[in-house]
């Protein structure tokens, strides 16, 4: 099988060590497909940002476009279509974004949300080996009501110059929670990387605790075999005599 202790008997202190770093291990590796899962969703998270921040930023464009005095009222209500559109665009991509069932941009991962996202991913529950995403994403509600963004209309040259700071205010939220996005985004990278260099280090240990050094197994194994081929051979010379007297 590869491995020296087959059996307590064997080495009992060894088993026990054994069993207790393989234990471990399975642990680490649990930790691990926690760690890439929390950075696949922050990965959906960050996605979807960049299409939010570019809606924003188009419908900055079409704020400051409709506020030039210099505007039809035609040209101007066309603008607004669009600038609608974009905003109805924005409000779906809040409400639809997830990651497996959970929401991720209407609120459910803002840091006073009911209930925390959080990654567990070391030997034990000590705050080193946790990391409470609420807390350190705080994605607040990106629907276009909880922005502010429902009541703007860029029909007006008023309501365009209104829409243009607006705009300008979202943008920075939006760069906000980016900014925390990807800073957490390096704290799993890192913790993933050292618990993987972890789990290799412990699969190691128990390794050279159980696994069988394989040239002293096969020193003892032709040992084994030439005492057999040895005794095999007295037995038969033994059976000779009776016949030689």
């Amino acid at each position: 099988s590869g491995e020296r202790i087959q059996k307590s008997s064997d080495d009992s202190a060894g088993m026990m060590t054994s069993e207790a770093l393989r234990s471990d291990v399975r642990t680490l590796r649990q930790g691990i497909r926690n760690l890439n899962e929390g950075l696949s969703l922050l990965n959906v998270v960050d996605g979807a940002l960049n299409e939010e921040v570019s809606i924003v930023i188009r419908m900055r464009e079409l704020s400051v476009q409709a506020a030039t005095g210099t505007i039809g009222a035609t040209e101007r209500q066309s603008t607004n279509l669009e600038f609608s559109a974009m905003r109805d665009e924005f409000n779906r991509i809040a409400k639809t974004t997830e990651f497996n069932g959970k929401k991720l941009l209407n609120g459910d991962l803002a840091s006073n949300a009911k209930e925390h996202l959080t990654l567990q991913f070391g030997l034990d529950s000590e705050d080193v080996n946790l990391v409470n995403l609420n807390r350190k994403v705080n994605v607040t509600s990106l629907l276009t009501e909880a922005m502010g963004l429902n009541s703007l209309s860029i029909s007006t040259q008023n309501g365009a110059a209104k829409a243009v700071e607006e705009m300008r205010i979202v943008v920075g939220k939006l760069n906000d929670i980016r900014g925390r996005v990807g800073s957490t985004k390096n704290r799993l990278e890192r913790s993933l990387n050292n618990t993987l260099s972890t789990a290799e280090n412990l699969t190691a240990a128990e390794e050279n605790i159980n696994g069988a050094d394989m040239a002293v197994e096969f020193a003892r194994l032709t040992k084994h075999q030439i005492l057999v081929q040895t005794s095999s051979a007295m037995i038969g010379q033994a059976n000779l005599f009776p016949q030689g007297v």
